[in-house]
Formats: structure tokens, sequence, C-alpha cells
């Protein structure tokens, strides 16, 4: 099973701040407290080589088969900005998903699968904007912040700890608050953000698919349509939207579905992540995603308060 957590991995204590839930929108906010986990410590933690020797949070899927026609061909490329891996020492060793930045008012969330980031011992997280094995941090390192008790500062919907990866399938997300670089400034100042967008269709004639496979030294692009999924799976039950992307195996968890891609600001609106059914799929050229609705939001804006309040 392609991106799967066992279900030991899935036992979580993380913060999920309650108070006040602002209306989610882009702005400009006061830098973020560095907490007990700084860009200097990361950088010295995450060395080249450790990156490079770090495998996906989830097993390793199958290769990726022989490419299909266009569209729904997956091809390696250097990247964008808002999007990279994120880095977390768990289970013993190192780990990668996929995230990007989202848009927030503190200019410091970025989002992934909460299968990747979920799990009492997950520590040293980082994300590593447009990472690849050439060029391992060409825009620096953020630190996921940790709260007072030195917890990391993730929001993941309670129910997807308490119930597991197959019953809460439809909750796979997350979002993390990270610190400034080692310069002092906000990982959305620097790379720029995608806009939540919570609410919309299932399908949409376009979606840009990107991902980091375990196996590749840059990251992935597709574009194809989505299409809803409705399993049949009573043990993992609920509606999901899928995409067929060719090459998306372990390590693409999180990877953002970008819709209205615009490609001279290289950012869009993101209305899924690789995830949910089946932990993101049981094959590499299918992939789904939570359905991006109202418990979405309701986690975007309790993670926003959350990083506000420092």
């Amino acid at each position: 099973m392609r991106r799967t957590l066992t279900v030991a991995a899935l036992v979580a204590a993380l913060l999920l701040p309650g108070g006040p839930t602002p209306v989610a929108e882009a702005g400009s906010g006061r830098p973020a407290a560095t907490g007990r986990w700084s860009a200097e410590e990361a950088e010295r933690f995450w060395t080249a080589d450790r990156m490079a020797s770090a495998a996906p949070v989830n097993p390793a899927g199958p290769d990726a088969a022989a490419a299909a026609a266009e569209p729904g061909t997956g091809k390696d490329f250097d990247g964008i900005p808002s999007v990279g891996r994120m880095f977390v020492m768990k289970d013993g060793g190192a780990y990668f998903c996929t995230a990007s930045v989202v848009s927030s008012p503190g200019r410091n969330l970025v989002l992934s699968a909460a299968h990747c980031l979920l799990g009492t011992d997950a520590r040293q997280v980082a994300f590593v904007p447009r990472y690849t094995a050439g060029n391992p941090q060409p825009y620096g390192m953020f630190p996921v912040l940790r709260d007072a008790r030195g917890r990391s500062k993730v929001w993941i919907d309670p129910r997807y700890r308490s119930r597991g990866a197959d019953l809460a399938a439809t909750l796979d997300v997350a979002f993390a608050q990270v610190g400034p670089d080692a310069d002092g400034f906000a990982v959305e100042d620097v790379v720029g953000g995608s806009r939540l967008v919570t609410g919309g269709p299932f399908a949409h004639p376009a979606v840009t698919l990107i991902g980091y496979p375990a196996s590749a030294a840059r990251p992935r692009l597709c574009v194809n349509r989505t299409t809803r999924f409705t399993s049949s799976d009573p043990g993992i039950p609920g509606s999901f939207l899928r995409i067929d992307c060719t090459g998306y195996p372990g390590g693409t968890s999180g990877g953002p579905f970008l819709a209205r891609f615009d490609k001279r600001t290289e950012t869009g609106d993101v209305v899924g992540v690789i995830g949910g059914w089946k932990t993101g799929g049981d094959t590499a050229d299918t992939s789904y995603s939570p359905y991006f609705g109202a418990e979405v939001r309701t986690l975007y804006r309790q993670a926003v308060a959350g990083a506000a309040s420092g």
C-alpha cells in the first residue's frame, strides 16, 4: 500500500489551539517567534548528506510506470519556490514528505498531509523550499516551531488521531507554523504562497500536481483534470479528489493540487494535497486528496490563530 503509516505511528500529541478563529485571508503580519528550534539549528542538523539520505515518511510505493500520453504525464523539473521537502526525524530515522506554503496573515504556514507529520516522536522538523539534490537549500531552511512544551506547532484534526488514517482519511491534512530563515525573513516573504480554497468542486479541468518522489533528485510536475472518487471500502469511507498522473510514489505525500496555476507567480489555488484514500493511493500513477471543505477551513483558521498567539 502506497503512502501508508503503521497504526502505531498514528498516535500523536500535537498542538491544537483553541480560541478565536479569524477569517483566513492572505496578508502581512508580525514575524514569528523562533521558539526552541531555530533556522540556524535546523541548518546545522539537516546537512546536505542527511537530507539526501532521508527516506519518505510513508513506505516507498511501486516504481513509476512508463510515461503515458499527455495530459497526465509526470515529468521531473527544477521545482517552484513555494513547494519543497518537509524533513522530520521520527521512528529512529530521517524522513521527508512534500509540503507547500499557503498564504496566511502571519506569512508563516505550510501545508502537507497529516500522516506525514503525525507522531509523538516527530522532531527536528524543517521545511526546505525547492529542494533538489544538486541545490539542497536554494532559499534556505525554515524550522517548524515548537510550543512551550517542546511540541512541534502542527495542526491536525483530532479525529484523525483518534480514528486513524483509514477511517479518518478525509481529514488527512496538516498545517505547520515555520519560523523565519537564518536571515530573519518569513517563508512567504521569501518564496510566496498559494491561496487556500475550500468549498469548491471535486472536478477541476486542470490541476498542477507537484511532489517529491523518493528515488528522484528533483520534484515531479504533472497537469491533468480531477474527478470525484467515492470509496466503496467501508474501512476507508468518504469522497476524494482523484487525479491520474504518472510517477508519484512514496515521498510525494503532501504535494499540492494547484488549480489556476499562474506560471508568472508560480502559485495557484491549493485545492488538495496528496493523501486521504490509502494515504494518497495504491499506485504511483493515480493520486488522491481529501476534499477541502468546512473542516479544512476550520483547521486553517485554528492554525492562523495559533500562529498569531506566538
